[in-house]
């Protein structure tokens, strides 16, 4: 049987690989420190990263796989240092964001990536997953996969971007939304779920190497023309200009009273990065319909109206566009 790590597993996305190597009939542990409970059919081990010994309970065993997806360059090193002996493959879960330039399209993954932050320089999200990266091939050399998702979308999402678009024609119905200028923009996601899959198979394959899971390049008036045929959406979509937004503090991309996936005009290649090393190595791409509907019935199980983590309220958005409107 194969004996599977999973540092987390209890969230989101690391959830999603643990039950794909649980389905695949593996052992698996997941290590976290135990405040939500680890997915069916896997064993928890409750440990803190943030902890002197958290690796205690694990570090006995010989693993066919870990996967790690830590964003905390700290908890990456430490884990290497206490398991990467013992590991006869390594799954590292970064991210698109470690590279130094978004304004290529089409690049693919020998592009450059950012620096990692020096002492006393601030750490970003990109900074530290390139931090993590380096460690990781510093540590493990050919015994380690780099996978590099672009936006990772689908039910469960906690960032609460994508489904901020088909659940804000979902509650809109007849009314109106507001929407960005889409010329020139676009967004690469991949369901959570193929990237679960494609995560597993790696390490089934034991396969080494650096590759960006990203779905195709899709423009941004296509992706909100899917969500709105989705959502049944009836209402006219009113559109606001990069200025207008940013004068009213409306903020790009993510985060609170901002709209999701819109991003600046000087950040092509953020959205059209290459990914045939992910179709060739047979990552999966299902339709994004198939998301978006997957998405709306989360979306609505969780309240269209709720609190979100990003977009803007629809109190909020009525009144910008009443606003626009006079």
């Amino acid at each position: 049987m194969t004996d599977v790590l999973v540092l987390g597993g209890t969230g989101w996305v690391s959830g999603r690989i643990a039950e794909r190597w649980a389905d695949a009939g593996a052992s698996v542990t997941c290590l976290a420190r135990g405040g939500r409970p680890a997915p069916y059919g896997t064993t928890l081990v409750v440990g803190d990263r943030d902890v002197v010994g958290a690796y205690d309970g694990v570090a006995g065993r010989e693993w066919d796989e870990v996967v790690d997806i830590s964003s905390n360059p700290v908890h990456v090193a430490g884990a290497l240092e206490a398991l990467g002996g013992r590991a006869k493959h390594w799954t590292y879960i970064s991210t698109v964001s470690v590279y130094a330039d978004h304004d290529e399209p089409g690049a693919g993954e020998s592009a450059a990536v950012l620096t990692p932050a020096g002492p006393g320089e601030d750490e970003d999200y990109g900074r530290a997953k390139a931090k993590a990266e380096a460690s990781v091939r510093s540590a493990l050399g050919g015994r380690a996969a780099i996978v590099r998702p672009g936006l990772i979308v689908g039910p469960g999402d906690p960032t609460d971007r994508f489904g901020y678009w088909v659940g804000r024609f979902a509650l809109a119905a007849v009314g109106d939304v507001l929407v960005p200028d889409v010329a020139g923009r676009g967004a690469q996601v991949i369901d959570v779920d193929d990237l679960a899959d494609f995560a597993q198979a790696l390490g089934r394959e034991r396969w080494t190497g650096v590759v960006n899971a990203v779905g195709d390049p899709v423009a941004l008036d296509a992706l909100l023309g899917e969500a709105r045929s989705v959502a049944g959406h009836a209402g006219a979509t009113v559109v606001a200009t990069d200025a207008w937004l940013e004068e009213r503090e409306v903020a790009h991309w993510a985060g609170p009273r901002s709209l999701p996936l819109w991003l600046p005009p000087d950040m092509p290649g953020f959205w059209t990065r290459s990914n045939a090393v992910y179709r060739l190595l047979g990552g999966r791409l299902r339709p994004l319909a198939e998301t978006l509907r997957r998405t709306l019935d989360d979306e609505r199980a969780r309240g269209l109206d709720r609190d979100r983590r990003a977009g803007l309220s629809r109190a909020d958005e009525l009144a910008l566009l009443a606003e626009l409107a006079g």
